[in-house]
């Protein structure tokens, strides 16, 4: 799984000969290692659409990833704190902060002062499960999900700490969990690619937060493993229909010329990106006839649409994505990842938060509902969180209703699956009187994403591949998995 041993290994008569001579004696010597001593080299299972190498057994076939891209506050949503409701203005205690940085945008704020949830919290379903009544439609699901109340991370700005949940890193250049997920195991569908990306934000364009390509790339891996972007318009993937004048049956043959020639290259040079692009050439002439399909909903029946919402029939929207995801795991696409912009709520959390949970909680909740009629939530992880939470202390004047509003805060915050294997109707972890530390069963973004994988039959150690002398894996040398929240 070295690009340049594979290179090298395609390029002289010399170096095949080489390996034919010495063949027999690399197959006896495999078989006498061990298996473990072998597996980081390999992906977890080489069988396309089966369940063959898999480390452990999948609960979770695919996975639909929520990413709330800006850090939804825990304290207004879900961590329900009894404590801070009557102390609304007053300082936070030092014992509580103890020294812990903040962001440049409060570092220098001489108060920081207490700021309750906006609105109230109710236990919602049989579980008893305390949500924020702005979300109703996703306490409506309580006992579906199992809510995280436990996460942290040691990112404080929101490029790294996106770029740590998405990729396993801080540093831009890894693959993304996506990536990983369709290197480990391979595709489920034959028309579609094994990983799809769909972005949206708030109708009020409110936050400028940026969605960089690499939160859904392959990093170092091949690239045929990276997302494919689904866009919102007449042409969901650019480039995919056949121009004016240009005939299905003449685009085959084309593609057949062409992929002669690349074959060619491939065999002279090696080079995994001819592999790559002979693949993305065949993928794309397939998916002319099955993306068209995918994204018509005229032949969803009326109270499906009604339950995602009003927004479901607007292109570009998180309600239609969510229908999109579920039609897409209807398909068997392994790794569907939505992000959602707008939850950078600095200076308007009194106003914005309401307009983020109208754009999401009801497609999201509809999401699960949706997957579970059909039979597919119990092998269907959905998965809903942003990159960090936010502050229990306000930022700005909090007397003035549109002028404050609450910085980002890693050290604690939440975040909720359901389907694939977690317990429903469960919540793990505590933080303090004040949701700022983290006090019982902490849960790092490395140990989300050791479980995760887990729960797609992966043991997160042994899906590695080397690059530049040294093996990365997604957990990179950390995380452990997280037992207690799986069924």
């Amino acid at each position: 799984m070295n690009p340049l041993d594979q290179n090298h290994q395609h390029n002289t008569r010399r170096q095949f000969f080489s390996r034919s001579a010495i063949g027999i004696g690399t197959a006896a010597l495999g078989s006498l290692l061990s298996k473990d001593l072998m597996a980081d080299d390999q992906p977890a299972a080489s069988v396309k659409g089966s369940d063959q190498g898999l480390h452990f057994p999948a609960t979770a076939k695919r996975v639909i990833y929520l990413m709330m891209s800006g850090g939804p506050s825990h304290i207004d949503l879900f961590d329900f704190k009894p404590e801070i409701l009557g102390r609304r203005g007053e300082q936070l205690p030092d014992s509580v902060r103890n020294g812990q940085r903040l962001t440049t945008m409060t570092s220098r704020q001489k108060q920081l002062p207490v700021l309750p949830p906006l609105k109230a919290f109710k236990a919602w379903g049989e579980s008893k499960m305390m949500l924020s009544e702005l979300i109703p439609h996703t306490g409506g699901i309580a006992d579906e999900i199992c809510l995280i109340k436990s996460m942290n991370t040691e990112a404080i700005n929101h490029a790294p700490a996106a770029t740590f949940f998405l990729t396993g890193s801080q540093i831009p250049g890894r693959p993304s969990m996506g990536a990983w997920a369709s290197y480990g195991l391979g595709s489920l569908n034959d028309n579609l690619p094994s990983f799809v990306v769909m972005n949206s934000r708030d109708k009020e364009n409110s936050c400028g937060q940026l969605l960089y390509d690499y939160y859904w790339g392959s990093g170092f891996i091949p690239s045929k493993h990276q997302g494919v972007r689904f866009r919102s318009g007449k042409d969901p993937v650019l480039y995919l229909s056949n121009p004016d004048g240009m005939p299905r049956a003449l685009r085959r043959k084309m593609l057949d010329r062409l992929g002669e020639l690349n074959q060619q290259k491939l065999s002279d040079y090696g080079d995994p990106e001819i592999e790559t692009r002979i693949a993305q050439y065949e993928m794309a002439y397939r998916m002319q006839m099955s993306i068209p399909e995918l994204t018509d909903i005229s032949d969803e029946p009326e109270h499906v649409l009604e339950m995602y919402g009003p927004d479901v029939r607007r292109s570009g929207s998180f309600a239609k994505n969510c229908l999109l995801a579920r039609r897409l795991a209807e398909k068997d696409v392994r790794f569907i990842q939505l992000m959602h912009i707008g939850w950078d709520q600095h200076a308007n959390v009194a106003t914005q938060l309401g307009v983020q949970c109208k754009d999401t909680d009801q497609p999201a909740a509809a999401l699960v509902k949706d997957l579970k009629q059909r039979g597919l939530l119990e092998d269907t992880l959905v998965i809903f969180g942003g990159e960090f939470g936010r502050t229990v202390f306000g930022q700005g004047d909090i007397n003035n209703e549109k002028g404050y509003g609450r910085d980002h805060h890693g050290r604690a915050f939440s975040l909720w699956m359901a389907g694939g294997g977690v317990k429903p109707g469960f919540e793990y972890g505590q933080t303090c009187d004040y949701g700022w530390n983290v006090v019982e069963n902490g849960v790092h973004v490395h140990d989300w994403q050791a479980t995760v994988l887990k729960m797609m039959g992966i043991n997160h150690k042994l899906l590695t591949y080397r690059y530049q002398g040294r093996r990365f894996r997604l957990t990179d040398v950390h995380g452990q998995v997280v037992n207690d929240i799986l069924s």
